[in-house]
C-alpha cells in the first residue's frame, strides 16, 4: 500500500509537469488551431539559460524569474518573426515550420552547450518537506510552484482586461478586431506566456530527468497526451489530463508494465482518445450543417 501511494503521489508531481507543457500547447492551439511541436525544445532552451545564470552566481529564484521573463520575451519574438510571415500559409507548411524550429533549437543548445549530460540543482532541500516519507522535496515542490503558475494564469485570464483581451482574441478574430483589440499582438502575448509557463516546467523537471538538450522529447509526449485526454481547445481540462497522465504513467509503470514501457502509456492513450474521443474528455465537439 506505501508503495501504491508513492507512486500515486510522485505522479502527481510529475503530472503537474505534464500540465504545465500541456497548457502551454493549449495556448497555442487556441490561438492558431495548430500544436507547436517545439514547445518541449523551447522549454529546453530557457532550461539551459537557468542554468547558466546559476552557474554564473546568481541565486536560484533569482534565475528562476529572469529566465521565464527570458521565455516571455523569446516566444513572443518566435511569434512575431517565425510564425507571423507564415500564419495565412497551408497548415503542413506551418507544422514544417515548426518542425524546423525545434530542430534548431536542439541543434543551437547542443552547439552551445555541448551533450553532455549536467547536472540542474533543485531549489528544496534533500530531507523530506513536513516529515512526509511518500514524496520528496522537490516532487512536494514541483507540486506547490506548478500549481501556483497555474493559478496565477486562471487570475489573470478571468480578472484582467489584457487576460480577457487575450481570451477573445483567440477565440473570435473577427469580433474582437472590431472593438479594437489588437489581435496581433494578443496572439505574440499568447506565444510568450506559452513560452513562460513551458520554462517553468522545464526547470522543475531537469532536477529530476538531468539536462541534455533531448530531455524534453518524452516530456512532450506524455504533455500532448496530457492535452488530448483533457482536451485540446480546454485549459483546465489540459491540466486535468497532465495530472492524470502522470498517475497512469507512474503506476502503470511500477505494477503492471514495467519502467522500459512507461513512454507506450502515452501513445496508447494518443491513440485511444483520437479513436474512442477525439474531442477529449473536456473539449467541445463542433457539429457543422453540409
Amino acid at each position: 500500500m506505501e508503495a501504491f501511494l508513492h507512486q500515486v503521489l510522485a505522479g502527481l508531481a510529475t503530472g503537474g509537469i505534464y500540465a504545465s507543457l500541456a497548457l502551454a500547447l493549449v495556448m497555442i492551439y487556441q490561438a492558431t488551431h495548430l500544436v507547436n511541436f517545439a514547445q518541449g525544445e523551447m522549454a529546453m532552451f530557457s532550461t539551459y539559460i537557468a542554468w547558466s545564470l546559476i552557474d554564473a552566481g546568481l541565486p536560484y529564484w533569482a534565475a528562476f524569474a529572469l529566465t521565464v521573463v527570458i521565455a516571455f520575451v523569446l516566444g513572443v519574438v518566435i511569434e512575431r518573426v517565425v510564425i507571423r510571415p507564415v500564419e495565412n500559409a497551408p497548415v503542413l507548411a506551418v507544422v514544417v515550420v515548426f518542425i524546423a524550429l525545434l530542430v534548431i533549437l536542439n541543434s543551437v543548445t547542443g552547439w552551445i552547450y555541448t551533450y553532455t549530460i549536467k547536472t540542474f540543482p533543485s531549489p528544496f532541500p534533500e530531507q523530506p518537506l513536513f516529515g512526509i516519507k511518500y514524496m520528496s522535496s522537490h516532487e512536494m515542490g514541483a507540486i506547490g510552484v506548478t500549481l501556483a503558475v497555474l493559478l496565477l494564469l486562471y487570475a489573470f485570464f478571468r480578472f484582467t482586461p489584457l487576460g480577457l483581451a487575450m481570451r477573445a482574441a483567440a477565440q473570435n478574430p473577427e469580433s474582437s478586431r472590431l472593438v479594437g483589440i489588437r489581435v496581433g499582438w494578443m496572439l505574440a502575448l499568447g506565444w510568450g506566456l506559452a513560452a513562460a509557463v513551458g520554462s517553468v516546467a522545464g526547470m522543475m523537471v531537469a532536477p529530476i530527468v538531468y539536462l541534455d538538450p533531448n530531455m524534453m522529447g518524452g516530456i512532450l509526449l506524455y504533455a500532448f497526451a496530457a492535452a488530448l485526454v483533457g482536451g485540446v481547445d480546454n485549459p483546465g481540462g489540459a491540466v486535468f489530463g497532465g495530472f492524470l497522465v502522470g498517475v497512469l504513467e507512474n503506476v502503470l509503470g511500477a505494477f503492471v508494465i514495467g519502467n522500459e514501457l512507461k513512454l507506450a502509456v502515452a501513445l496508447v492513450l494518443i491513440i485511444g482518445v483520437l479513436v474512442v474521443r477525439p474531442s477529449g474528455f473536456f473539449g467541445k465537439v463542433y457539429v457543422t450543417r453540409v
